[in-house]
């Protein structure tokens, strides 16, 4: 998919941060937008900024993780735009805790949002991309789906199937040679107000004293928009790309996930035994 103009793109997570990126980049270059989201008045505000543009823009509230809901809204793109050629699966939450003392409730949460909800939106949307004869399925993962880190063992595990499921599928689409294609993206520190809205477990150790000061330090070290994550991601769809790495620290990992897994894990280690 080389040009977007005419296209119709479903968006999840689109209240804010890369998901709203995407969508108003999109709607720049003449793509008709689905856009979804939990929260309304950031969905609202997304939709606002993308109207005026001669494209067609439909919003629905859609909580990825119950795919009953998903599945609907897939329906319900078609028939508000009469197809589909691109899903971003790119809603997603963060959660920060150790292993021995995350609760069950906060790991199916996450689990629901940032494994099943790209699951959900993949199987939904893949049926009618298909149809189209013209597709991209863009699943969002991260570059912590290429090393694990200590407190996002739950994070870990969701962006790590997110890129197997992904990887798994692309091989898939290119074997049937159906016109629809898949890309995996693995962004770096993005900008986004998603350590606001993320649990903290105080008992992980090495936090912030509180959400916003754990904010704070998370702006001061993402150094990538998300207006220019959104760019690098439409690049990866129009040169067809399996795997997109978004912004330079998401390089520098993906060369240290490269290592050997001792070397890497233990100076790990080592950091949190320093850490206060």
């Amino acid at each position: 998919m080389k040009q977007f103009d005419g296209r119709v793109a479903a968006i999840t997570g689109a209240g804010s941060g890369i998901g709203r990126a995407l969508a108003i980049d999109l709607a720049g270059r003449g793509a008709h937008l689905a856009v979804s989201d939990v929260d309304e008045v950031g969905l609202a505000d997304t939709v606002s900024q993308c109207e005026g543009r001669g494209v067609k823009v439909t919003s629905q509230l859609v909580d990825v993780a119950d795919r009953a809901a998903v599945e609907a809204w897939a329906d319900q793109v078609v028939a508000d735009h009469g197809r589909v050629n691109l899903i971003f699966n790119n809603a997603g939450v963060a959660l920060t805790a150790n292993v021995d003392t995350m609760s069950y409730e906060d790991l199916e949460w996450l689990m629901g949002i940032n494994f099943w909800g790209v699951v959900h939106g993949t199987k939904a949307f893949l049926p009618h991309l298909k149809e189209a004869g013209e597709g991209h399925v863009v699943n969002l993962s991260s570059v912590f789906g290429l090393l694990s880190i200590p407190t996002q063992s739950a994070y870990n595990a969701a962006k790590f199937g997110v890129r197997g499921f992904t990887d798994a599928l692309r091989i898939e689409l290119d074997a049937t040679d159906c016109g629809v294609s898949a890309t995996t993206i693995h962004p770096g520190g993005i900008r986004t107000n998603i350590v606001r809205n993320a649990r903290l477990d105080p008992t992980a150790g090495g936090l912030p004293e509180d959400r916003e000061a754990a904010a704070r330090e998370f702006d001061r070290i993402a150094r990538t928009t998300p207006e220019k994550a959104a760019r690098q991601i439409l690049l990866a769809v129009q040169r067809n790309r399996r795997r997109a790495l978004v912004g330079a620290d998401a390089k520098v990992l993906d060369l240290v996930s490269r290592l050997p897994a001792g070397l890497y894990q233990r100076a790990l280690a080592r950091g949190v035994q320093r850490r206060p």
